[in-house]
């Protein structure tokens, strides 16, 4: 017998709850309208584009410009009130669609013409519901629309499934921005049983029968968080690393960035293809830092280290780690987690094959995790933490909170999100309990994409302590317009 899909197991799932109630009391009630459900009116989306001011490289490719996709969606109660919703999220294509055999212009023309086809379903959607319950019906659509444009684009490869959630992603961002908006709270106030009729054994499984989508997630926004800054793979690190000056007034070298805005949380690229390289970068960085750091009287910094699954294999990232030690004990000590090591397809490892490392540090799944049952298979491979991002969807990263009930190390990722997708990834940071930091690479890449906002959010936009003024993060809808 072969493994059912998620859909097939949700629906034998809900059959088997509706047996047990004989159709009645619990799962008819729980699956009775809400008065709060809303319905989707207009759909529309815009684009914006930015060149990078310095390259970005990760996962072996350098990057140097973004497409951003902002999505308007209006919606309306039963009772007949309306409100507007934005989403905006950059086509993250070298990093959702990554081919040797297609061209960067290529995939992106594909999430164009995807987003396309996103608009019309999600406009087409005419089932009153709360957000997480239209997504989950539109994902199918959408995953059906990405196979129809891989077929009429004759791509040599399909979209991937991740490529198809970055694009869908701001669709249903919008989607529950408006839906906060329209009851005039946070979305993350929208997550319990007074708003859904569903709960996460619904989506989840029996093991989460019972408790309530926003279980969690907190109500409450954190005051304040600490900011994660990239170190690319060819970012400069000493001042003698800068060869070509940018001279926009910004830093460029790694000490120039610590000064500027205080750093104490730094993530560092790896290019999984070289020891020697992967550890003298960690090791450069961290007597770079060191110094930089002694100058402010600081002795207390972290890092992560992002692997963007270029390493071979566990035995790689195993002699990394004890070379590390070997080489630089002060850099490996402040290491806070590490972020997916190698191929994001988690078929071609076997199970345990990551539970030495795991047993060193947090090793948390980014690219492997594109539904629930890729978390059951990412901790079935040792995985021991999961990166839970904006630009997979707000349903998505609400559902996968639950990774808590395992006990795993949980961050929230960048996708060098501007603007309103920042403030929308940062909210997920402050209100995903354990969350530890916010990363925000734009300000690094794109800072051009950011200067809108800065003067209405400048406690997360103008950091000078290494940590994000997130107390605005409890607006209405997703806090950002």
């Amino acid at each position: 017998m072969t493994n059912p899909t998620r859909r097939e197991f949700l629906g034998a799932a809900a059959a088997a709850t509706a047996m047990a109630t004989g159709f009645g009391g619990r799962a008819a009630a729980a699956f009775a309208p809400r008065p709060t459900d809303v319905g989707i009116e207009d759909v529309s989306f815009e684009y914006e584009d930015y060149r990078y001011r310095a390259p970005l490289k990760f996962a072996g490719i350098v990057v140097e410009r973004a497409t951003i996709l902002n999505v308007t969606c209006v919606v309306r109660t039963r009772d007949g009130r309306t409100a507007k919703g934005f989403g905006s999220m950059p086509l993250g294509n070298v990093w959702s669609f990554p081919s040797r055999k297609l061209s960067y212009d290529v995939t992106l023309g594909a999430m164009k013409a995807l987003a396309e086809k996103c608009r019309a379903l999600t406009a087409a959607h005419r089932e009153p519901g709360h957000p997480i319950d239209i997504n989950h019906d539109l994902e199918p659509d959408y995953l059906k629309a990405a196979a129809d444009v891989s077929r009429d684009l004759a791509l040599a490869e399909p979209i991937p499934k991740l490529c198809s959630l970055v694009t869908a992603s701001p669709f249903d961002a919008a989607v529950h921005d408006a839906f906060g908006k329209v009851h005039g709270l946070n979305c993350y106030r929208t997550y319990g049983p007074e708003f859904m009729a569903r709960d996460l054994g619904d989506y989840l499984g029996p093991d989460f029968r019972g408790e309530p989508v926003g279980r969690y997630v907190a109500p409450k926004a954190k005051g304040r968080m600490p900011m994660y800054h990239l170190v690319g793979a060819v970012d400069p690190i000493t001042k003698a690393d800068v060869t070509k000056p940018i001279g926009d007034g910004l830093p460029e070298a790694l000490p120039e960035w610590i000064a500027y805005n205080g750093l104490t949380h730094l993530k560092i690229k790896l290019n999984g293809e070289d020891l020697a390289w992967d550890v003298g970068r960690v090791a450069k960085v961290e007597r770079t830092a060191a110094e930089a750091q002694a100058r402010r009287g600081v002795s207390d910094w972290v890092y992560s280290l992002d692997f963007n699954e270029r390493a071979p294999d566990v035995a790689y990232l195993l002699e990394f780690i004890e070379r590390l030690k070997a080489e630089a004990p002060d850099g490996f000590r402040r290491i806070q987690y590490i972020e997916q090591p190698t191929a994001r397809d988690l078929s071609l490892a076997p199970p345990h094959a990551l539970d030495a490392a795991a047993k060193v540090l947090p090793v948390v799944a980014d690219e492997s995790l594109t539904d629930f049952e890729s978390l059951l298979m990412a901790r079935d491979r040792g995985y021991n933490g999961v990166a839970i991002k904006a630009c997979k969807g707000q349903s998505h990263a609400v559902l996968l909170a639950a990774a808590q009930k395992f006990g795993m190390f949980l961050a929230v990722q960048d996708l060098t999100c501007p603007g309103a997708s920042l403030i929308h990834s940062a909210g997920l940071s402050a209100h995903i309990p354990g969350v530890r930091a916010i990363e925000a690479n734009a300000r690094q890449y794109m800072p051009d994409a950011n200067r809108a906002w800065e003067p209405r959010f400048p406690g997360l936009f103008r950091v000078t302590d290494g940590t994000m003024d997130t107390s605005a993060l409890d607006g209405p809808g997703l806090s950002a317009v």
